[in-house]
């Protein structure tokens, strides 16, 4: 089944999380985290969902800690975007997840980008993909083929920040508030002027960081 016909709008995405309570959008996929009683639990799980994978033809990304079981879904065919398949296949995991008593913590699932600030993305991506052995994303993105390390973008500026490299971490809206608390409360500089959609924090040596929503949006210049 491919076709963008299936992609999903944002506010379609939106529409559905609500008869998703376990799950968040997150940068083109939809993402949670499962807490299983026991780590023998969690390997249940996985076997479910695996068995869910291979009947709907449609895989996740997953990853194992002990009691918890990482998830994300996302369609590759059309630009690494969600589609129809994913919801289903989310839905599909909840119930599993249900069957063996986990429940969902969502907010732990945090994704994490790598900027880099540049005057032309072009004359330096070879290099980062290359040395770390990427695959060229969407525009001038790079990402891990195998879904385990964190994307890199390249923020084109005609004014590069000093501290040109920075990270993203991506949290959905609900659960941004607290974290951003936390982080204000170590003293460090928060810009809050393009909130809640992202702040930019930067530390006492000048180094920053940018905490974003699910939204999706990235920091620009």
């Amino acid at each position: 089944m491919t076709g963008s016909q299936e992609k999903l709008t944002r506010s379609g995405i939106d529409d559905t999380l609500g008869g998703l309570p376990d799950w968040r959008y997150r940068l083109g996929g939809l993402v949670t985290v499962y807490k299983t009683p026991t780590a023998a639990a969690a390997l249940q799980l996985m076997a479910a969902v695996g068995r869910l994978a291979e009947e709907q033809n449609h895989h996740p990304d997953l990853d194992w800690r002990y009691n918890r079981v990482f998830l994300r879904y996302t369609s590759h065919d059309v630009g690494g975007e969600v589609t129809s398949r994913d919801v289903a296949a989310a839905a599909a995991a909840s119930t599993a997840a249900a069957d063996v008593g986990a429940t969902a913590e969502p907010g732990l699932h945090r994704t994490v980008e790598v900027g880099v600030d540049t005057t032309d993305a072009a004359e330096i991506s070879e290099v980062w993909r290359v040395a770390l052995g990427y695959k060229k994303g969407p525009g001038t993105d790079l990402a891990d083929p195998y879904g385990r390390g964190p994307s890199v973008w390249f923020q084109e500026t005609p004014t590069p920040h000093t501290s040109r490299i920075h990270l993203d971490i991506h949290r959905s809206q609900a659960e941004s508030a607290a974290v951003l608390d936390k982080t204000g409360a170590t003293g460090a500089l928060m810009d809050r002027d393009h909130a809640p959609d992202w702040v930019v924090v930067t530390d006492s040596q000048g180094n920053r960081l940018c905490l974003c929503t699910e939204a999706g949006h990235r920091p620009a210049d």
